[in-house]
């Protein structure tokens, strides 16, 4: 009986003790506040890219040839039409032989049947045959000596070789080795972005865009929109944008890049993160315990967002904000940047 009694009494302890602990607000959470500030906001349309020259072009193997001679001139300046790869042509040299030596054989017929012919010994048609079987290995020479030449690849305009891939010895026009050379100018260069279907609404040629670059972190790198591809891939649901850049850009040819195209601008408005507005609303702390309020926001960036209305300048929010949290609820606060 008094066993019973004492775990009655415990039990009614623990249920006061919890009770009194649901009416406290529980365990005091540990949050950070954050000051309200003034500052430049923007919005915003994300896109990643490549850096690539604004002019530049492809020298690719068209046959699959083994590559004889190469030129080692990465990095180095070319003219139009100076030859870069020959590949490997000993069957069409040995054919072209051998048409020639045909067509030396039907040009002595011929000579020899025109004097037949003036002397009436030999038939008209058989000179005109011998005639047209000339014409045709005429033309037969003309086209193989246009696929020894496509055996040489050239460079197609003034510039720079970007970059070679292929060695004496390889097979070229595998796949992996059907671009042998880039050959461009090195500036003026441009950005190649894709930007989501939904957002190509608000891209206009001429607005500002923002950079980021694993390469230069914490460097300011500006770009502008130049033009915008007017059909869109319907497989990626992307549209191709295409960024200009100031001729002293670090960017290197080749480089990823993230690009934020700045759609509006405002000057001097009031910020807070992101992360602390919650459904429209942020929380303060009032006595330690948590108290919302209901914001009003405007342009909405990656990392910050213009409030309107609900907050005032310097006054403290609770940055981030979480779906757990719950207005009364007893907090400690401590600053944050």
């Amino acid at each position: 009986m008094f066993k019973r009694i004492a775990l009655i009494v415990l039990l009614a302890g623990a249920a006061a003790g919890a009770f009194v602990f649901w009416r406290g607000g529980g365990f005091s959470q540990e949050v950070t506040l954050v000051e309200a500030s003034r500052g430049d906001a923007a919005e915003v349309v994300y896109a990643t890219g490549i850096v690539e020259p604004a002019r530049w072009a492809k020298v690719i193997a068209l046959t699959r040839k083994r590559i004889v001679d190469v030129c080692f001139c990465e990095g180095k300046p070319v003219k139009a039409g100076d030859v870069l790869v020959r590949l490997d042509d000993s069957q069409e040299q040995a054919l072209l032989s051998e048409l020639e030596a045909r067509r030396k054989r039907l040009q002595s017929d011929v000579e020899r049947l025109t004097g037949l012919v003036g002397r009436n010994i030999a038939p008209q048609t058989q000179l005109e045959q011998t005639q047209t079987q000339l014409r045709e290995f005429e033309a037969r020479i003309e086209l193989a000596k246009e696929r020894i030449d496509e055996l040489i690849l050239r460079a197609p305009m003034d510039g720079v070789v970007l970059r070679r891939d292929g060695e004496v010895g390889e097979i070229a026009g595998t796949g992996t080795t059907d671009v042998l050379f880039w050959v461009g100018q090195p500036r003026p260069l441009r950005i190649v972005a894709d930007v989501n279907e939904e957002d190509i609404p608000r891209v206009r040629p001429g607005q500002r865009v923002l950079l980021r670059s694993e390469g230069f972190r914490g460097k300011t790198l500006d770009a502008q929109v130049a033009d915008i591809t007017p059909k869109g891939d319907p497989q990626t649901k992307t549209f191709r944008v295409y960024l200009s850049l100031p001729d002293e850009t670090p960017l290197l040819i080749g480089m990823s890049v993230e690009a934020n195209i700045v759609t509006q601008e405002k000057k001097d408005v009031l910020l807070l993160p992101a992360e602390a507005i919650l459904q429209e609303n942020v929380f303060t702390v009032v006595n330690g315990r948590l108290q919302r309020s209901k914001v009003e926001t405007g342009l909405r960036g990656a990392r910050m967002v213009e409030i309107t209305g609900g907050v005032q300048e310097n006054q403290r929010v609770v940055s981030p904000a979480s779906t757990q949290m719950r207005e009364g609820q007893r907090v400690r606060a401590v600053s944050g940047t």
